[in-house]
């Protein structure tokens, strides 16, 4: 049985996609830097870097945030290692200008992790996600916890948010199956959905009036710098929220047809992970 290589195992896409490989019984070796407190499934193999897990690996999923400096590297070792397949976490956004890529400023090397794995030379599949569904309880949570009013730019904007769980399952099968070889997979949840429309649905999960205030992108940018953010950080921000305004976001259906189920809702993610919304 093949060997499978999870970089960032302990994140929010590798960690359901570890349990999806182990479930679907693959050997699985995860890469943490604390590997005592990973709290990955039983059987799986922990490596503290990708270079001391590499050998023997017939495919590697690359997390460019994880593997930092280490990411052109590693994939030089997956060349060399004899590694048959990379799949790249990369972003629907990929190609789009710098300014207009939050997540850059947090590590994410979407555009750089695509070309890498596309040049390798082995198969290769590039899995493109919009905003992780995730990423709403690190903006909103403390404002939801502390009232009933989530502050912001651009009401109307709006995101198709996807699940994380729904990234790990089509990088599963792009890991364990020929079927998306050769391809930049576009990611997305099953609705576009404002902002409004985004703590609206916050609220009925929470059965809760919250609402949405628009507030000059100024403010906005002021408090993603007293949250510890860099301001090219929140100027990404909204540059990335701008197309949307008054525009729905693309909404792509590529995961119920690669799954075979429909793409999680935000109000289903949501009323699966209510603890960061709530005092409890």
């Amino acid at each position: 049985m093949n060997t499978i290589l999870v970089t960032g195992a302990t994140g929010n896409v590798g960690r359901p996609l570890v349990t999806e490989l182990v479930n679907a019984g693959a050997l699985v070796r995860a890469v943490s830097r604390n590997p005592e407190t990973a709290g990955l499934p039983p059987g799986v193999e922990l490596v503290r870097s990708a270079a001391d897990g590499i050998a023997g690996a017939a495919a590697v999923f690359l997390n460019s945030r994880a593997l930092g400096q280490e990411l052109a590297a590693t994939v030089d070792l997956a060349r060399t290692a004899g590694v048959k397949r990379l799949v790249a976490l990369s972003a629907i956004n990929a190609d789009d200008d710098d300014s207009r890529q939050p997540s850059r400023v947090r590590g994410d090397r979407n555009r750089e992790v695509e070309q890498l794995a596309v040049a390798s030379g082995l198969e290769w599949i590039s899995l493109r996600p919009t905003v992780f569904a995730s990423n709403f309880a690190g903006m909103w949570a403390a404002q939801i916890r502390a009232g009933d009013v989530v502050s912001g730019p651009y009401a109307s904007a709006s995101t198709a948010v996807i699940a994380d769980a729904d990234i790990a399952g089509v990088a599963a099968v792009a890991l364990l199956t020929d079927d998306l070889v050769g391809q930049r997979i576009p990611l997305t949840g099953p609705q576009a959905l404002s902002n409004t429309e985004l703590v609206d649905t916050i609220g009925r999960v929470l059965r809760r009036p919250l609402r949405y205030r628009e507030v000059p992108t100024g403010l906005v940018r002021q408090r993603f710098v007293d949250l510890g953010f860099p301001a090219v950080f929140a100027d990404a921000y909204m540059g990335l929220l701008t197309a949307t305004v008054d525009r729905p976001a693309l909404v792509t259906h590529e995961v119920e047809k690669i799954l075979g189920r429909p793409a999680t809702t935000f109000a289903d993610w949501v009323d699966a992970h209510r603890g960061p919304f709530t005092d409890s």
